[in-house]
């Protein structure tokens, strides 16, 4: 694993983490009414520094899947896994996750990151297999 591969993850879990904070945070607002919310300097700031750390343990772990000696599900669930510790971790810190409201909003909140979760993961496993397939393509036709 290269500094590179590192650096390219860190970009792009930044990126997708705050496409994803701010997706969400428009998505509330919608559904609230728009005139019905408002949002801090603080929040703003808490949101874009929360959603990159978070992007950041997503991303990170991701790097797992260059290990071929590891079989893909349990490479998903470690990915997986500690990326949804670390947004959790984060989501109570920030109080981004409703635990005043009791445990049906908690299991909302939770079942909301694991779909957001579950969406990205198999957009990004398309993509890289759609890849891969058109690499193998070019090297079939090259032989």
């Amino acid at each position: 694993m290269k500094l590179t591969d590192i650096i390219k993850s860190l970009a792009l879990g930044a990126f997708v983490g705050c496409f994803i904070g701010l997706l969400v945070a428009v998505l509330i607002s919608l559904g609230a009414g728009p005139q019905n919310i408002s949002f801090s300097g603080v929040d703003i700031i808490n949101l874009f520094l929360g959603c990159i750390v978070a992007g950041w343990a997503f991303s990170l772990t991701g790097l797992i899947y260059e290990r071929d000696d590891i079989a893909l599900p349990l490479q998903i669930i470690f990915q997986m896994g500690i990326g949804m510790t670390v947004l959790f971790l984060i989501a109570i810190y920030l109080k981004w996750m409703p635990i005043e409201f009791g445990i049906g909003p908690i299991i909302t909140w939770i079942a909301i990151a694991l779909v957001f979760g579950a969406v990205f993961w198999c957009g990004f496993y398309v993509y890289y297999y759609l890849m891969a397939r058109d690499l193998n393509k070019k090297i079939e036709l090259s032989k």
